[in-house]
């Protein structure tokens, strides 16, 4: 998946690793912008901004899941309704 900057021109490709960042939000709390960087970069992801606004992306992209999942519990009475009645 090729996607092209409206304002700088510039292209970026999305690629994905074998394996998917097992990281929690704590670890990317605590992360240093180098490995930061190195994360995004595997993936093809931007690397620009301030420390603050890489660690916000980093979570956005990949503790998702781990967020759908929860969402998704049995525990969750709004997703696990009864409507056959």
């Amino acid at each position: 998946m090729e996607v092209r900057g409206l304002e700088s021109g510039e292209t970026s490709v999305f690629r994905m690793p074998l394996h998917y960042p097992r990281y929690t939000m704590k670890d990317y709390q605590d992360m240093p912008e180098w490995k930061l960087d190195r994360l995004l970069s595997e993936y093809g992801l931007s690397t620009f901004g301030d420390l603050p606004h890489k660690r916000d992306f980093a979570m956005g992209a990949f503790l998702w899941p781990n967020c759908f999942q929860i969402s998704m519990s049995p525990q969750n009475p709004k997703v696990h309704q009864d409507n056959s009645a």
